[in-house]
């Protein structure tokens, strides 16, 4: 049957697999045929997310993104590739003034820094060589459309992305690489269930309701926009940054 959202044939490499968005992601291209190459920090949540892939042949690498000697590994490691979804990242929900400079270096080196790191080292390695190679980057609304309360630092992180997407796409067009990237509202993670820590249950159900659709995202929604971005039928779409928040930025 013709699916032009099929992803057989191709070999994925999926970072920060371990949990959220990139383990759906991971699992959702296995189900549409991909090879996935998973990468995260722990092994443990790593392998979770590498027994719920289907079909076969997928690779699990365990390599922390922000230590160049784990980096080079996973670029020895990993096969030649069709594309690559940067899920990794991590946030902080602090007001500016009450940041350390080192608290912001590991966001921006882990959300930023990190990937133009790895993709660097891919291009370099000639591990994109096969035709219509694909660069997803999950961003945010936040920092590019609009912002909250103590997420300035993340917003930057983000909104750097969403930038370096862009660039990315006109410099790399040449070689058939299309880089996208995709800014989700509020999706329930384990980052977002982290605020917990800092924000009451009552005040996440009262930001919920300020979403037209009245809930935050599920990762494999995300997931299912990589696919998109992944597959043949975006073979003519670079450069973009798509919105996927319920509606939040249309009020």
């Amino acid at each position: 049957m013709y699916n032009p959202f099929s992803l057989e044939n191709k070999t994925i490499l999926v970072t920060g697999a371990s949990s959220g968005i990139g383990r759906a992601t991971a699992i959702e291209c296995s189900k549409m045929g991909a090879k996935v190459v998973i990468t995260a920090r722990n092994k443990e949540r790593l392998k979770e997310t590498f027994l719920q892939l289907e079909g076969e042949e997928h690779l699990q690498i365990v390599a922390d993104l922000n230590k160049s000697e784990e980096c080079n590994k996973l670029v020895d490691f990993v096969p030649k590739l069709d594309g690559i979804v940067h899920c990794a990242g991590i946030g902080i929900s602090l007001p500016f003034q009450l940041c350390s400079i080192e608290e912001v270096r590991g966001v921006i080196d882990t959300n930023l820094i990190a990937p133009i790191d790895l993709l660097y080292q891919i291009l370099q390695a000639k591990k994109n060589e096969k035709t219509g190679f694909s660069i997803v980057f999950i961003s945010s609304i936040a920092g590019n459309v609009v912002s909250y309360t103590g997420s300035s630092i993340y917003s930057a992180s983000k909104a750097g992305i969403s930038g370096l997407a862009k660039g990315m796409a006109i410099d790399l067009a040449s070689k058939n690489v299309r880089v996208n990237s995709i800014l989700p509202g509020m999706v329930e993670t384990p980052m977002v269930e982290g605020l917990s820590e800092t924000v009451s249950q009552e005040a996440l159900e009262s930001d919920k309701k300020r979403y037209p659709l009245k809930r935050y995202g599920k990762p494999e929604e995300i997931a299912h926009a990589t696919i998109y971005f992944l597959s043949d039928a975006s073979s003519w779409v670079t450069g973009s940054n798509l919105v996927i928040d319920g509606g939040f930025t249309l009020l």
